[in-house]
């Protein structure tokens, strides 16, 4: 366990006095992410920075004393990408919230990483514009762990995960140099895409300090449906059909089983249509032209009727729309409480695929006598199996949980796809990376990390171990 020498910690004490944290309670608070099934490690101090001045210094006295240093956003990761080092420097970037500039001409904004995904999306609606970054985490995560973990969301299927609107990034490197990659320019080969390199790297090559992003015009009009099923598998055999066959591309396609709909509406205490159905489907259209989209949510709804769907109510205002967003959100913090054991995965597969990895994922689940849900985003295939504890012993827990996920994983790569789409490696994963990845492409992280990082400073023993 590594310790703060006593000149490294009067350094940094002067640096920043009141903004350095060191009381009990403090570090335990800093210690671990929102991955149940972790444990964490309680750090040596923790550290408030205002500028990428002073976390270039503290990262500089990092690498001379050999301490680790884990940045931090809101600490609402679900991979064990914030649990620090023992005893280690936790850099939380939880001040650096403003925006730093509105650039309307260009449609860009620039800001802190400690803002909250929210509001930019205020900000950005201020305008009449959208920032269409949107995990379900958005109330309470900010842009700095999004972008660490590339999040993806309920707007991925038209708008793509956080990475597609990123074009600028302030960084400060492991070592402590300050740099930018990318700009405010929309198309920008020159050298190496550095800064979709950044995104998604988990923390490990450095830390972002300020973050362009590119807005989009919003539309005016935004439609909601939410359709039942009798069957998860009637819900999900019609989602390539909604695409191909309406020739629409809806703003979300989400889906969430019959265990994760009762969850979530016990919750929050409301009632949901045909809670008693196997699966629900809600989709979004968005568009300018109020005909247009009643033409497209009305072709959809036909779709889903015809392919097995109940009935399809039609949600056209924001009250409702909110109401109905309100309770797919809410599954994951439903779920903390219905067991705070369990194990959230995000796997992802191609969207034609998500039948059989349900049908596996239940099988796998069945085998190994454990309780599971399922949600998440059937529109671009990324879906959280979910593995709860409930009323397992400790024992039959730990023992089936590392070989339901195993399988989980080998059955994802089975199928194309991946084991995790928007929640990262970090800690959790981290020893089935192999599964997904050759040995070449390790090799390269690896690679990759040491020329950032030649001291395994910045977060240390994520995604890989160095």
């Amino acid at each position: 366990m590594p310790e703060i020498p006593d000149t490294l910690f009067e350094k940094l004490n002067d640096m920043f006095g009141k903004r350095m944290k060191i009381d009990e309670d403090f570090l335990e608070k800093y210690s671990h992410d929102e991955t149940a099934e972790l444990k964490g490690n309680i750090p040596g101090v923790v550290l408030f920075p205002m500028t990428a001045e002073e976390i270039s210094e503290v990262l500089k006295l990092a690498n001379h004393y050999k301490v680790p240093v884990t940045p931090r956003g809101a600490g609402t990761g679900l991979s064990g990408g914030a649990i620090p080092e023992p005893g280690g420097i936790v850099l939380s970037l939880e001040k650096m919230n403003k925006m730093v500039e509105f650039d309307e001409s260009n449609l860009m904004i620039t800001v802190e990483p400690g803002m909250i995904t929210s509001e930019i999306q205020k900000i950005a609606e201020r305008y009449g514009l959208l920032y269409a970054g949107d995990p379900c985490s958005s109330e309470s995560s900010t842009i700095g762990g999004n972008i660490a973990e590339n999040a993806g969301g309920n707007k991925v299927l038209k708008y793509g995960p956080t990475g597609s609107h990123v074009y600028g990034l302030e960084v400060v490197l492991p070592t402590g140099e300050i740099t930018n990659f990318g700009g405010k320019m929309v198309k920008n080969v020159t050298g190496l895409d550095m800064v979709h390199l950044l995104v998604g790297s988990e923390g490990t090559l450095g830390i972002v300090t300020k973050i362009t992003l590119r807005l989009l015009p919003k539309p005016k009009f935004s439609v909601a449906l939410l359709a039942p099923f009798e069957s998860v598998e009637t819900a999900i055999g019609v989602v390539p059909k909604l695409i191909k066959d309406s020739g629409i591309m809806p703003s979300s396609l989400e889906f969430m089983d019959n265990s994760s709909i009762k969850l979530a509406c016990e919750f929050l205490n409301v009632n949901f249509p045909y809670s008693e159905a196997g699966a629900h489907l809600i989709l979004e259209v968005e568009g300018n032209d109020r005909d247009a989209v009643a033409d497209e949510y009305e072709k959809l709804g036909d779709i889903c009727l015809k392919e097995g769907a109940l009935e399809v109510f039609v949600a056209d205002n924001r009250n409702t729309r909110e109401k109905l967003w309100k309770v797919r959100k809410s599954v994951a913090e439903a779920l903390m409480v219905y067991s705070p054991v369990h194990c959230m995965e995000d796997v992802s597969v191609p969207t034609a695929s998500i039948p059989e990895l349900l049908k596996g994922s239940s099988e796998i689940a069945a085998a190994h006598n454990l309780e599971t849900i399922a949600f998440g985003h059937a529109g671009d295939g990324n879906v959280h199996i979910t593995f709860i504890k409930g009323k397992s012993s400790e024992e039959h827990w730990k023992t089936h949980l590392k070989q339901a996920l195993r399988e989980l994983y080998e059955l994802a790569k089975e199928l194309g796809g991946c084991i995790s789409g928007e929640h990262g490696i970090g800690i959790k994963r981290k020893k089935y990376l192999p599964i997904a990845l050759d040995e070449a492409q390790i090799r390269l992280i690896k690679g990759i990390k040491r020329v950032f990082d030649p001291n395994n400073i910045l977060n240390p023993g994520k995604i890989v171990d160095v």
